[in-house]
């Protein structure tokens, strides 16, 4: 139980193209600058991070693309739902993501956690697969598929 009697429940909000599409690097945990409405709807479940990515703005981190959706009693403007978000971290750990960015990085949205007081935001530094590589990782999942299937019967 929370200080207020309500029980909190966990909804993990993911971006699982992240690591279909990405190879991903260091992982670290940021804050995210939201309103109510905002904070209330993640807590609920309602957030989408797929097609998001994080972008540098005068030496800020800044969360573009992701969708919030609007839930019951909690209204949210249709251009407030993507809007461009604040990343909170560090200075000393903006400045190790700039410039790893500049070493041809991209910094990736992979989790939204709502567990405890504040709302978090998992990024990681990430290459870009290609597509033959994303082929690869089919065929081994389906090779490792027939492997299991023969293994049971």
């Amino acid at each position: 139980m929370s200080a207020r009697g309500v029980k909190s429940q966990t909804k993990r909000i993911l971006n699982r193209r992240a690591r279909f599409d990405y190879e991903l690097g260091e992982v670290k945990v940021v804050g995210i600058q939201l309103t109510g409405a905002e904070t209330k709807s993640l807590r609920l479940g309602h957030g989408q991070l797929q097609g998001a990515y994080v972008t540098v703005k005068d030496n800020e981190l800044w969360l573009v693309n992701a969708t919030i959706s609007p839930s019951s009693g909690v209204p949210i403007t249709e251009s407030g739902q993507t809007r461009s978000r604040k990343l909170l971290a560090k200075r000393n750990e903006i400045s190790s993501l700039i410039t790893q960015k500049k070493a041809g990085l991209t910094i990736v949205p992979i989790e939204l956690l709502t567990t405890g007081r504040f709302i978090k935001l998992k990024i990681a530094m990430a290459r870009g697969k290609k597509s033959w590589d994303k082929r690869e990782v089919l065929k081994k999942r389906q090779q490792q598929r027939d492997i299991d299937r023969e293994a049971r019967n």
